[in-house]
């Protein structure tokens, strides 16, 4: 039988195999008989006897792959914590930091002075993303605009300066 790599099974269809290995393992045959048959290698059919041999049929289940949830992270949630309440509750500047407004490297300038714990860029762009931090667009109107005084100028100032565009015979956009 041709190789199989067993990752890219099913999770159902893999512990199928797993089953059928220790099967053939129980009816005496080698591992490289076994290996032949059910298409896998020799070492990956001795892994699988070796799980069973450890954790009974459990060890035949498939399980979540990659690191643990959490692990790796450099702070605590206790440094998690200040730092979040930190960002919600003050500007760059006000905490010492060479920063106008928040971004990951103001958040993580405010990390190495207040932790010790220096992070990549990208790093601490999976930090804010994970403490629902995201990207804000910038708004379309500005903050100090004065509506009822640009009113008054559509309507007023700006057509005389059309006008004068007009008789000085520039192309108007």
């Amino acid at each position: 039988m041709e190789h199989v790599d067993m990752r890219k099974l099913a999770a159902a269809a893999q512990e199928e195999r797993r089953r059928q290995v220790i099967g053939l393992r129980e009816a005496g045959l080698t591992y490289g008989a076994i290996a032949a048959q059910v298409g896998l290698t020799q070492t990956g059919v001795f892994d699988i006897c070796k799980r069973f041999a450890a954790r009974g049929k459990a060890g035949l289940k498939s399980g979540r792959r990659g690191p643990a949830p959490g692990s790796g992270r450099l702070l605590d949630q206790r440094q998690e914590a200040e730092v979040r309440d930190l960002i919600r509750r003050h500007l760059p500047d006000a905490l010492g930091l060479p920063f106008a407004l928040w971004s990951r490297a103001a958040v993580a300038a405010l990390i190495e002075q207040r932790h010790g714990t220096r992070l990549a860029v990208r790093t601490m762009g999976t930090y804010l993303a994970r403490w629902a931090f995201t990207p804000q667009p910038p708004l379309r109107r500005a903050y100090a605009q004065q509506p009822a005084a640009v009113r008054d100028w559509l309507r007023r100032e700006y057509p005389a300066i059309v006008t004068r565009a007009r008789l000085a015979k520039v192309p108007s956009a």
